[in-house]
């Protein structure tokens, strides 16, 4: 998180500084037709949370494609290997674009301060224990990770819709509200 913070600090002093620096120009003067430097929190129409949402999501999203993989070996409901195989299917895509996107902004796959449980993310201990069940102790167990595991990435898309400035990573981020919203919603129905 330390890098996550220091990502932040830059961008913020930049726009402090050019918000106390008008130049002699009228209050209220629109800078919307200037490009901002190098160090500002846009550079190449991306700001840091941008950044820290791939970042973050990558690691999330490969976690829950290890967790659906298992479903084809292991669950006993059709249900649950469709539903663990649309997740593989709409995350795996996600993760090449984000990693695309780190790539042409030359930023590091890394989130550096590491990511915590807090992001819904399932302890080595959690992940052991999945690898070791089968059949409907494997559904009920997968189910209630990965409600867990979708919630933890609907609030990261939700600060990125919020705070990001990257058209693309506002998209996706707004799809994966959506669609992990649905997904939880039919994961409580079959826990249910």
């Amino acid at each position: 998180m330390k890098r996550a913070y220091s990502l932040l600090v830059v961008p913020v002093a930049a726009l402090t500084l050019a918000a106390c620096g008008g130049g002699g120009k009228e209050p209220g003067h629109d800078m919307s037709g200037h490009s901002m430097g190098p160090g500002s929190a846009t550079v190449a129409g991306h700001n840091a949370q941008d950044v820290m949402f791939a970042q973050m999501m990558i690691p999330h999203h490969q976690q829950a494609i290890t967790m659906a993989r298992q479903a084809a070996t292991r669950a006993s409901s059709p249900e649950v290997e469709r539903l663990a195989r649309q997740i593989e299917q709409a995350q795996g895509p996600e993760i090449q674009k984000m990693t695309g996107w780190l790539r042409t902004w030359g930023a590091s796959a890394s989130p550096g301060g590491g990511m915590h449980m807090g992001d819904g993310m399932m302890s080595d201990q959690d992940m052991k224990k999945l690898g070791t069940l089968s059949g409907k102790a494997f559904d009920k167990a997968f189910l209630e990770m990965m409600v867990k595991h979708h919630q933890g990435a609907i609030a990261m898309a939700e600060t990125e819709q919020a705070q990001g400035s990257f058209p693309d990573a506002k998209a996706m981020a707004k799809s994966i509200v959506t669609s992990q919203s649905a997904e939880i919603t039919t994961m409580r129905r079959l826990l249910d």
